[in-house]
């Protein structure tokens, strides 16, 4: 990653998180997530958070104390809540903001290991995690490949990666419609379109076959309950005659051993 590009999208990221008010003076706030959102700002993503992490909770994490990398951490919330049950996990981004990145830590009375670095180049020696997991942010990569193979590297034989609140279309081209529709979006509001890094943004049925095929990789697709308003959505969108929305499944990577050449 391009150091200049780098910090132009992190002062952009930044800009945009402030304005949609991320954050809060109270320890409180942090330590309610993803449950409750006590400033009122964001409560119907929150609601979708907590239903998909309480569904990672209760269906695919298990009781055994794991070995997690918390990818894309943002403000911690997730390795808080990881700690809280036992687990040793490991919080990395590169966004170490203390309203909404890794310095958000210092509200949590539970203390966890965090590292500012790339998840396309993890400082972690091979066979290091039991899981790992992309909290909201595996879209941001620039070349899924390179970046699952990376997590695949430091994890155990039997390791997971899962993948959480990242959209998923059917159809590439309605990905692509999202990604325009989204930067118009910011430079409406913001005054720039918030690209200065290259990312996917999204995932498509063809990709993850590919991902599949080119990483070994046996894919468990679960479908978390978000709400009946979140499960209308495809339906309200038929009926305008606008794109089909994305799907917010949580996505479970087993990696199979790699053929003998």
């Amino acid at each position: 990653m391009q150091a200049t590009a780098r910090q132009q999208f992190l002062n952009d990221y930044a800009k945009i998180r402030m304005a949609e008010g991320r954050g809060s003076d109270d320890p409180a706030y942090y330590r309610a997530l993803p449950y409750r959102d006590l400033t009122g700002k964001n409560s119907e993503q929150w609601l979708i958070r907590a239903r998909s992490y309480r569904y990672f909770e209760t269906k695919i994490l298990g009781k055994r104390p794991l070995d997690i990398l918390d990818l894309g951490a943002g403000n911690c919330w997730m390795s808080y809540r990881l700690a809280l049950r036992q687990h040793r996990p490991v919080a990395l981004d590169i966004f170490a903001d203390g309203a909404d990145g890794l310095a958000a830590a210092r509200h949590y009375p539970t203390p966890f290991h965090r590292v500012e670095a790339e998840y396309d180049r993890l400082p972690f020696e091979s066979g290091r995690f039991d899981l790992v997991i992309y909290n909201s942010s595996i879209h941001y990569s620039s070349d899924y490949g390179r970046t699952l193979a990376e997590a695949r590297r430091v994890l155990r034989p039997q390791g997971r990666a899962v993948i959480m609140d990242s959209p998923i279309y059917r159809e590439r081209e309605h990905g692509e419609l999202m990604r325009s529709e989204r930067h118009a979006y910011f430079e409406q509001t913001y005054g720039f379109r918030s690209d200065h890094l290259e990312s996917i943004e999204y995932f498509d049925y063809l990709m993850l076959q590919q991902l599949s095929r080119d990483l070994r990789i046996r894919w468990e697709v679960h479908r978390p309950w978000l709400g009946l308003a979140w499960h209308l959505r495809p339906w309200k969108a038929r009926l305008r005659g606008t794109r089909p929305p994305s799907r917010f499944w949580i996505l479970v990577a087993r990696f199979q051993p790699r053929l003998q050449q």
